[in-house]
């Protein structure tokens, strides 16, 4: 086995052959000891219509490991230390290519082209308006009926400064789910020696038209447990978010959590006041305004879970992030380690432009034109307390 060396002189074991994803464990531990990092591709089977999807395994030096596979450009597993250093896996998701090709609520995928909801299913750029697909509610959702989460991506491991890395890349085709413009985008996975998963978007296009990416990954710091994450306490770097209507899109207005079971600024439990959310979506789904405002990389959200004293800290480019704890998981999927899914098992942390930000004017904007680049970093930095 040849080892690829990474631009920081880290050897970095590549396996170009077909094993079983459950092996891939026992095969970086055989890996010479020199090798303190390694890329493994796996087969992970095949779509409806026969196209192999493939299954890139990133491994640090402490034995992090993130799987990320080619369909959907999903995050998979991604297994972290606890205090004891015990690891674990701390998303959400299943074993098999079978369970998220039969459909599942963006379970660590790349949502795109326009992450979150865009009103009525559709916007107008440069006085035209465009449809788009209605799937949630009278909206639109994540990019439509078939999103990025849902599309075969082109992959394979690129060097980095720092840690090892795979490269996502995928051309959406003018018209696709009704938005303008070939968009070339690429998402590169790094696992750095610090267990920082950092995720680097970009995108370019021949035409003007509106992009807003992000990961949707559902995190549960217990680890595989039937626990929910009520118990996790969170802190959100914002002083304000963006009310919503019965639909879920934003009204306009920017408003204070202070005063609100929304107020994340001191460390409170996920489950604190989730009981005085009054509306019909039974929880946290929500898009906070960042006191960072999208001008750097900065610390977003901080969560610890108090059990395992596993933490983690999001840092993000992006001027918003929303928060959502599950809500509408119902205990009808039975995920890796034959855990089912119930209300509240896992938060997500998205880190994104706000919310139907083509429609509102006074939003940051989400329009990309051709000779320009959409460039975005969220970096997920996990310790112990």
């Amino acid at each position: 086995m040849k080892p690829w060396i990474g631009r920081a002189g880290v050897a970095v074991a590549l396996v170009m052959r077909t094993i079983s994803p459950v092996a891939a464990a026992d095969e970086l531990s055989k890996n010479d000891k020199e090798m303190n990092a390694a890329v493994i591709k796996l087969d992970f089977g095949r779509t409806g219509d026969g196209t192999p999807i493939d299954l890139y395994v990133l491994t640090n030096a402490k034995g992090v490991v993130a799987k990320i596979t080619t369909y959907g450009a999903i995050l998979t597993e991604l297994r972290v230390p606890d205090r004891q250093g015990k690891l674990d896996d701390v998303v959400l998701g299943f074993d098999h290519l079978a369970a998220y090709l039969g459909g599942h609520p963006f379970f660590g995928a790349t949502t795109g082209r326009v992450a979150n909801r865009i009103a009525q299913g559709q916007f107008t750029l440069n006085g035209q308006t465009y449809k788009l697909a209605i799937n949630n509610g009278p909206n639109s959702l994540h990019g439509g009926k078939k999103g990025f989460d849902k599309v075969v991506w082109k992959a394979g491991p690129v060097q980095v400064k720092d840690g090892v890395a795979v490269k996502f890349t995928y051309l959406s085709p003018d018209g696709e789910e009704g938005y303008p413009g070939n968009l070339n985008v690429t998402v590169v996975y790094t696992l750095t020696p610090d267990n920082e998963l950092r995720i680097d978007y970009t995108a370019t296009t021949d035409k003007d038209t509106v992009v807003n990416l992000t990961n949707h990954s559902y995190f549960n710091l217990g680890g595989t447990t039937p626990e929910n994450v009520l118990g996790h306490e969170l802190f959100i770097a914002a002083d304000h978010y963006t009310p919503v209507d019965d639909t879920l899109i934003p009204t306009g207005e920017i408003a204070p959590v202070k005063g609100t079971p929304l107020d994340f600024t001191k460390p409170a439990k996920i489950g604190a006041r989730i009981g005085e959310i009054t509306s019909k979506i039974g929880g946290y789904d929500h898009n906070y305004v960042l006191h960072s405002g999208g001008k750097s990389l900065a610390l977003a959200a901080r969560v610890h879970e108090p059990k395992s004293d596993r933490v983690l800290e999001v840092f993000t480019t992006e001027p918003g992030i929303q928060l959502y704890t599950g809500n509408f998981l119902d205990g009808k999927l039975t995920g890796k380690g034959g855990i089912t899914y119930g209300k509240h098992h896992a938060f997500c942390l998205e880190t994104q432009h706000y919310p139907d930000s083509i429609n509102q004017p006074n939003f940051p904007s989400t329009v990309l034109k051709p000779g320009g680049a959409y460039q975005t970093t969220t970096l997920f930095k996990f310790s112990v307390k």
